[in-house]
């Protein structure tokens, strides 16, 4: 049996680490062989880890994060190849052979302790019908009721749900749930695919693009004079956008709540269960619109989401006021809607692929740990005659907010919070700031080539989370030469996130349309 790509479904060969090489050796040699339960018994005496402030506040109940990984194969998943592979490589990370451990004796203080890990209780493989009707709509139901329920806290805080069902865009299906408190979302996707290698050369991890510097600004330091007026400039820019920022940060904090939309879900949203929705569509044609505006990828994928948004809203507000055909086409918006998104950026450097990889195979030390701020962005929510400002006005919202050190202040606030007045109130603090804005928004970059995931050609690739005070969730994820777009709603706020997702497809198709109508491209 083949795909439509033509990728024959037969069982992948384990990935052959040096690990699970010597491992294999010692089998062959006679010696006992490495039980997957008993796999981490070598550094079972590592001492106990305390949990960082950020991890602690992800276990509180009104913030108590998920990140979901749905990953499409072009085959099927052999639950005994991830078995063979998994305690050779990711098993090997501390934060995934940990439980973690409330100490009552301590003032009831968390942290993790090492401990044996069963991988028959972190894979998930149901019972499925094989003639169901719809496997895309049980796909999309099962993470729907996943996202109803927490991780047992009894194991270490993740586990694979493999779904070995032919959908409209895979063979089979990996979901991927892991407990925020274990990483940033940003370096748990680089620990996961520092679990892949590339197809076309089994050895090799998958590469991710570099942004590449500029020498702008090289040339203009390097003028003597224009050095130290361009300097002066900068800094001061720097000062006062940073000002700005966490000066509305703290108003946000106090009051500041955005424009009650259609978009913005009421308090309590976090315990609701998340639809996710997701839609591929091609990166070449984002591509296209970054080279010919000269911008970046993110500075295409805010202005896409925020042309989409607006004309989701638009029809939202129509629906509600006006019920003639005509509707759609007229604008709806109120006037000053304040719609912000905001973004958990951790702001220690991340570890890289080739780092995790290490890590995973030879035991070297990578960065790891939730060091989060936040970065309060502003969506523009309006109806534009030309597609092409939406674009140009998230360039100069995003150019703006890359001039601030919002991040790193807004992450010494909520530090010097939670050492003054502790977790409940640095919770608060965390809830307060999320509820009062309307949605969360990322952009990851994937690899440049396909990849296998332990040997299973992966087809697509869909990040999301559940649990936050947002009802809406937007993350983009660049795979090869596509794009995917990735929508977490919760559906007592958004009951259709399918034409939402819709709305921002068709918003890229219209300025890629508006780019090329003008003959902006270059020849």
């Amino acid at each position: 049996m083949e795909t439509e790509e033509g990728v024959r479904l037969r069982k992948p060969a384990p990935i052959k680490t040096k690990r699970a090489e010597e491992e294999e050796g010692r089998r062959d040699g006679g010696e006992a062989g490495v039980d997957i339960r008993n796999c981490n018994k070598e550094m079972m005496n590592v001492e106990e880890e305390p949990l960082s402030p950020a991890a602690r506040l992800f276990h509180e109940p009104n913030f108590n994060l998920h990140i979901v990984a749905i990953m499409g194969c072009k085959t099927r998943i052999y639950p005994e190849v991830l078995k063979a592979n998994l305690p050779h490589t990711l098993l090997r990370h501390p934060r995934f052979s940990s439980l973690l451990v409330v100490d009552e004796k301590n003032g009831g203080k968390m942290k993790w302790v090492r401990t044996e890990v069963d991988l028959d209780k972190h894979i998930i493989i149901p019972d499925l019908d094989p003639n169901m009707e719809s496997p895309d709509q049980f796909v999309e139901d099962y993470i729907y009721n996943l996202s109803k329920t927490t991780i047992d806290k009894s194991k270490p805080l993740w586990d694979l749900h493999i779904l070995n069902l032919k959908s409209s865009a895979a063979e089979g299906t990996g979901i991927f749930r892991v407990h925020h408190s274990l990483g940033d979302g940003t370096s748990l996707m680089s620990l996961l695919l520092a679990c892949t290698r590339q197809i076309s050369n089994p050895e090799a991890l998958p590469t991710i693009p570099v942004k590449k510097k500029k020498d702008d600004d090289k040339r203009v330091f390097n003028r003597g004079f224009w050095w130290c007026i361009f300097g002066a400039w900068w800094v001061l820019k720097l000062f006062w956008n940073t000002f700005v920022d966490v000066f509305m940060f703290m108003l946000t904090a106090l009051c500041l709540e955005d424009t009650k939309t259609p978009l913005k879900g009421p308090p309590g949203s976090e315990f609701n269960p998340r639809r996710f929705v997701y839609q591929t569509v091609s990166l070449d044609d984002m591509k296209l619109i970054k080279n010919v505006m000269n911008l970046t990828i993110n500075d295409v994928a805010l202005g896409v989401t925020q042309a989409g948004l607006s004309r989701y809203l638009n029809r939202r507000y129509g629906d509600n006021e006006n019920k003639d055909s005509g509707a759609e086409k007229k604008n709806n918006l109120p006037e000053k809607i304040r719609l912000r998104s905001t973004l958990l950026i951790n702001i220690r450097p991340a570890a890289g692929i080739q780092a995790l990889a290490d890590m995973m195979e030879k035991n070297t030390d990578a960065k790891w740990g939730n060091w989060i701020g936040y970065v309060l962005l502003p969506f523009t929510i309006s109806l534009r005659d030309d597609p092409l400002d939406y674009i140009r006005e998230a360039k100069a919202t995003i150019d703006r907010k890359k001039r601030s050190l919002e991040a790193i202040y807004t992450f010494s606030i909520a530090e010097l919070v939670l050492k003054l007045f502790g977790i409940k109130r640095a919770s608060a603090l965390s809830h307060r700031i999320i509820s009062h804005t309307t949605m969360c928004f990322s952009n990851l970059v994937g690899p440049l080539e396909e990849i296998g995931f332990y040997g299973h050609p992966m087809a697509f690739l869909a990040p999301s989370s559940y649990g936050q005070p947002h009802a809406l969730v937007i993350n983009f994820q660049s795979y090869i030469n596509k794009m995917t777009i990735v929508l977490s709603v919760d559906e007592e706020t958004i009951p259709d996130p399918h034409r939402l997702c819709d709305d921002i497809v068709q918003s890229l198709n219209l300025i890629k349309e508006a780019v090329v109508a003008r003959g902006l491209l270059v020849k």
